[in-house]
């Protein structure tokens, strides 16, 4: 049994230890395709928390993001694997700040054939968050081995 378990933490962090591989090794100096990418839909994210909440949020070189949601998929992924507690963690702060902003149907007409493609992504990153909710209740929820204790021996004399 403990073989499956390596097995199925080895296949599930290896979706963001490939995935946080592949961004930096495009990353260069400008951030690569992901900052590119992510420019747009963070400033979009910053709007709407500025206009509905009232809040400002503090400028960020889209850089210092990218590196950052490489460096949680990256460790918390290879801490995965080793059913660290602390790697799920991680996990689950990459997917709750990336999930809405990247994948943000919630901007686009539900005719759009980008509203399915975000929708899609969306809801497999909460299955994914999920996932990594049931390994930390899981983990938590089962006994920590304690050392059997061991019988004294009677002496004879």
């Amino acid at each position: 049994m403990g073989f499956l378990s390596f097995a199925g933490r080895v296949l599930f962090a290896s979706f963001f230890i490939l995935t946080a591989y592949q961004e930096f090794s495009e990353f260069g100096l400008d951030g690569g395709p992901a900052a590119k990418a992510l420019a747009p839909k963070y400033d979009l994210f910053v709007n709407h928390v500025s206009s509905h909440l009232g809040v400002k949020v503090p400028e960020v070189d889209i850089k210092h993001i990218v590196i950052s949601t490489i460096v949680l998929r990256g460790l918390g992924g290879l801490l995965f694997i080793f059913s660290s507690s602390f790697g799920a963690y991680l996990l689950l702060l990459y997917l709750a700040l990336v999930t809405p902003i990247l994948f943000d149907f919630y901007n686009y007409n539900i005719e759009k054939p980008e509203f399915v493609r975000l929708f899609v992504r969306f809801t497999q990153n909460l299955a994914l968050f999920g996932a990594t909710l049931f390994f930390i209740g899981i983990k938590n929820s089962m006994p920590k081995k304690q050392p059997k204790k061991k019988t004294p021996k009677m002496k004879t004399t």
